[in-house]
């Protein structure tokens, strides 16, 4: 079974990715990358052994998404059977 994960890079997401691999899901993470890093998903790829399927995409862009949903998302839909979604959606900190 296949988890989209939304936020999946940051803190809390990428927490949750490791949880959700080492229960045993396939892990889809969505995110735009504008309060993380993809190095936390190397990391994730390092604790758990298994890779992530990643796609860098601001779900809040009309453009993003319907560059997404043309280009990378109808494949990923495609690919997976989605039983569950994670949204991970945190305020940036303000200095």
């Amino acid at each position: 079974m296949a988890v989209l994960v939304t936020g999946g890079a940051g803190f809390i997401g990428s927490h949750t990715v490791v949880e959700l691999q080492e229960a045993g899901y396939d892990v889809v993470v969505i995110d735009n990358l504008s309060n993380a890093s993809e190095k936390s998903l190397q990391r994730v790829q390092e604790i758990t052994g298994k890779p992530v399927k990643f796609y860098k995409v601001d779900i809040r862009a009309r453009s993003s998404w319907k560059l997404a949903c043309s280009m990378r998302v109808s494949v990923l839909l495609s690919t997976w059977v989605f039983r569950c979604r994670v949204w991970v959606a945190t305020p940036k900190s303000s200095p």
